[in-house]
């Protein structure tokens, strides 16, 4: 020890007492040999450190029941070394345990892009009701049974009572008019299909 005419027994006398200076004697004069102890139990110099202090937050916190044997407290620091130890390695068990017992969590995906998506086709599906909306009665009827509807051309004909020729120009004429109407720009007044 530093303190000429001063054993550990002393020292240890007056930190059980609450002499902060007399404890930090023995933390100096010991805390390299409990770390030392500690690593070769734990491996990781980390845990190492941790357990060294709370080895040391022990002998603080117990001070009435810290053993002096043979003038030293070591033997003491490292019998709780090895306690402290193993309370850590059964506190890490059980934490393990406890994850195990839990369910997988479900994968969420990022809602961001659903959020996105859903503003754009908001702002789309506006754009083609509106543009729907423009087209002449045939050119909607026209849509509604062969593109909504995806009936076969013949019975959209037949439905409409118009041969199939026409149900094939007046389906590409309306396609071409609502894509025309759903792209304009919405500063842009559309207009309404023209006579069939």
């Amino acid at each position: 020890m530093n303190n000429a005419g001063s054993d550990e027994a002393d020292a240890w006398s007056r930190a059980r007492h609450g002499d902060p200076d007399a404890f930090t004697l023995l933390f100096d004069a010991h805390r390299d040999r409990v770390f030392g102890h500690a690593l070769r139990l734990v491996r990781q110099p980390h845990d190492a450190e941790d357990v060294t202090a709370m080895v040391f937050l022990e002998a603080w916190r117990r001070r009435d029941a810290v053993r002096v044997v043979d003038g030293s407290i070591i033997a003491w620091l490292l019998v709780t070394a090895n306690n402290t130890v193993h309370n850590l390695e059964r506190s890490k068990r059980r934490h393990r345990a406890a994850l195990a017992r839990m369910p997988e969590p479900a994968h969420e995906p990022d809602h961001a892009d659903g959020v996105v998506a859903g503003l754009d086709n908001r702002d789309r599906d506006r754009r083609v009701r509106d543009a729907f909306a423009h087209l002449s009665a045939a050119d909607q009827n026209v849509i509604t049974l062969c593109v909504l509807e995806e009936l076969p051309l013949a019975e959209a004909a037949r439905t409409l009572g118009v041969p199939l020729g026409t149900i094939k120009s007046r389906l590409s004429r309306a396609k071409r008019r609502l894509g025309d109407l759903a792209l304009a720009p919405a500063t842009t007044p559309a207009l309404e299909g023209g006579a069939e």
